[in-house]
């Protein structure tokens, strides 16, 4: 199953949400989210600085992906960056690929 991690800021009512409900609220809505289109959070961290919250999950396909994303904007209540994750492996059989490419200006 294709690996993400969601890179997410709360909006003023979100983080409003965040005082009257804590952080394992969030955290079990979350993973309800996820879970809801047959995926599964593997690690899931608040955070301060650029960004609010991180979790990294596996869901079933890029679809399901931007399910997620889409609800999650439509809230109100955060955004979200969402970002595939690779494994080395998967990686290793991407350098292996045989490219054509030309650069700018060659």
């Amino acid at each position: 199953m294709p690996k993400y991690l969601w890179q997410v800021n709360y909006s003023p009512a979100g983080a409003q949400g965040l005082l009257e409900q804590g952080g394992s609220t969030r955290k079990a809505a979350i993973t309800e989210m996820v879970e809801s289109v047959g995926g599964t959070v593997e690690a899931f961290y608040f955070a301060f600085g650029t960004d609010d919250l991180y979790v990294i999950g596996d869901v079933p396909d890029e679809v399901a992906a931007a399910a997620l994303s889409v609800r999650t904007a439509a809230s109100g209540g955060a955004t979200s960056r969402t970002v595939p994750l690779l494994t080395a492996e998967q990686l290793d059989a991407a350098v292996a690929k045989d490219v054509s490419y030309r650069p700018p200006g060659a």
